[in-house]
């Protein structure tokens, strides 16, 4: 007899998620993706804009700057710290050093150990004859003799200065083609130098072209420019808004040197009176801005000067009032001009200094200043 067995029982297959079930979860797979690709879409977009907005600036400038607009200002100062804690050893490198002229005019110090060193040269002349910017370089750090500062002193009795917008500081919109030089100054064109900080760090303001840009602040280092083209460099007191007579301020940061004298603290920078923690010890290019007993504009800039330092080298060419203007690798720029035969010619103030010389005579992103001859 055959015997039928029953088929094996299996146990229930649970049933799987349907079509319903699985439209969810896609949906919120599809969002998340969306939303990440979207986060992503602006920053790429704000760098690019940043990597071509007009006006020169070298590819690590615009990044470094467009980390620090976008909160990694802290990540900036943290890794500048570091990379410029150290002076620099041994002899100054030949191709910091300016050649000497074969006829200095006058002399900044005594003796010198280098060939020009102290010795004012005249780096641009009138139509005259009369020379209107003098150039020197000193050394004023003495554990770090490398150090070399240029110093350029300009005659006011003969000339005029002008704040020129650049396309992106201090905030005024302008086109690429103002912020430059004008065609019709450099015929009488003789030195151009750099601003101050960007406006969000400068703890200050700026006034230009007839109206405040950023607001400014009472107690700021000033560079006050009159309605004759005059440079003064004052601590501000005179409100928001500059009264009649006065056609440029810029500010940054307080002065370094008053009465003739380094002021106190530099070394410290107390309540970060002078930029970001340890800014001012750093050994990085900086650059600023004085007035002499005798009424002349004095600019020093150099590489390897800390805050101190370079408060030293302005009280060393005879600065009673001065301020800090911008610091570190292309953005300190200091040019003469001499005219020839209708044609001009440009030199640094020191041979090193990182940026062409044409710079200003193209649109510039930031803010700089031309003198021209009266």
């Amino acid at each position: 007899m055959t015997t039928t067995m029953p088929p094996p029982t299996r146990a229930p297959v649970p049933p799987g998620p349907g079509p319903h079930h699985r439209r969810p979860r896609r949906i919120r797979v599809r969002v998340i993706a969306l939303l990440v690709a979207l986060a992503m879409v602006w920053p790429t977009v704000s760098y690019a804009r940043a990597l071509t907005y007009p006006g020169d600036a070298s590819f690590l400038v615009r990044s470094v700057e467009w980390v620090r607009d976008h909160g990694g200002g802290g990540l900036v100062d943290t890794v500048e710290n570091w990379w410029f804690a150290q002076g620099p050893t041994g002899p100054p490198d030949p191709a910091s050093v300016p050649a000497p002229a074969p006829a200095p005019a006058g002399a900044l110090s005594g003796a010198s150990p280098l060939p020009g060193e102290g010795a004012w040269t005249a780096a641009a002349t009138t139509a005259t004859g009369r020379s209107a910017v003098f150039t020197t370089f000193q050394r004023p750090d003495p554990v770090h003799p490398a150090v070399i500062a240029g110093v350029a002193r300009i005659d006011q009795t003969v000339t005029q200065a002008q704040m020129i917008s650049g396309t992106r500081q201090p905030g005024i919109s302008v086109a690429a083609d103002r912020a430059q030089v004008p065609a019709q100054l450099r015929s009488v064109l003789v030195a151009t130098f750099n601003s101050g900080f960007k406006m969000k760090d400068a703890r200050g303001g700026a006034f230009l072209d007839g109206r405040a840009v950023v607001p400014l602040r009472d107690g700021a280092a000033s560079l006050v420019i009159d309605s004759a083209g005059r440079v003064d460099i004052v601590a501000w007191n005179g409100g928001p808004t500059p009264g009649p007579g006065v056609i440029a301020v810029r500010q940054n940061l307080d002065l370094i040197v008053t009465g003739g004298q380094p002021v106190a603290g530099l070394d410290s920078n107390a309540n970060g009176t002078w930029g970001s923690t340890n800014n001012q010890l750093q050994y990085t290019w900086r650059s600023g801005v004085g007035v002499d007993a005798g009424g002349d504009l004095v600019y020093v800039g150099g590489g390897n000067l800390t805050l101190a330092t370079l408060a030293d080298a302005m009280t060393s060419a005879g600065v009673v009032r001065g301020m800090e203007f911008d610091i570190h690798n292309q953005m300190v720029d200091m040019l003469t001009y001499q005219h020839q035969g209708g044609v001009m010619s440009s030199t640094k103030l020191l041979p090193d200094m990182p940026r062409g010389t044409d710079r200003y005579l193209v649109p510039d992103q930031r803010d700089f200043f031309a003198i021209t001859m009266r």
